[in-house]
């Protein structure tokens, strides 16, 4: 029987992309599926903190096991910013096109060598008695441009070490491979795995 886990999410490609890693065992829901509207304030300086005060808040409200993540990109040339702030730092209505552009624009005479950054996922995951942080990170390059189309978020501007194409122009087999995230879900399918959850 497939254990129901809450994704505290309304995004279909975070979904898939959760579902396709954790495999058959688990019913990934979105907070639509829940009829949760509950907007958690992100008020935290640390990705962990973000991310283990969504999953605690919603599962109290819906009490069904929660994962909830918070992730962002660091770009050296930007003193690590827009860090923390990453989803809200032109504002809580600006399209993903807007802020990938943004960030361009401000590298814009920043030559290649000095356009290093990371993307850090932090997942946390709480059932009323588990409780944990568990961290991704996968260093990169800004791009010059936007390219591909296989992604979300920052994964068209992004290309990470040991490639010459951005995030979204892999396949997804590749991108999960590499992904911060798919190394945040491995760490947690081992938690999975180690406590019978």
């Amino acid at each position: 029987m497939k254990k129901d886990i809450l994704l505290a999410t309304n995004n279909i490609g975070k979904v898939k992309e959760l579902q396709n890693m954790l495999g058959d065992n688990y019913s990934i829901l979105t907070l639509k599926d829940v009829n949760c509207d509950i907007d958690v304030i992100e008020d935290g300086i640390t990705f962990e903190e973000n991310s283990l005060k969504k999953a605690i808040e919603i599962y109290n409200a819906i009490k069904i096991p929660c994962i909830a993540d918070d992730s962002g990109l660091c770009i050296d040339f930007l003193d690590g910013k827009p860090g923390v702030f990453t989803k809200r730092f032109l504002g809580e209505n600006t399209t993903q096109v807007e802020r990938n552009e943004n960030i361009l624009d401000k590298l814009k005479n920043c030559p290649y060598n000095k356009r290093t950054a990371s993307f850090i996922c932090c997942i946390s995951f709480y059932d009323g008695n588990n409780k944990i942080s568990l961290e991704g990170k996968i260093n990169g390059r800004i791009s010059f441009e936007r390219k591909g189309t296989n992604g979300f978020g920052f994964d068209e501007i992004l290309i990470p070490n040991g490639f010459n194409k951005t995030l979204a122009e892999l396949s997804i087999e590749e991108k999960n491979k590499i992904s911060a995230r798919y190394k945040a879900i491995e760490k947690l399918k081992y938690y999975f795995n180690q406590n019978n959850i």
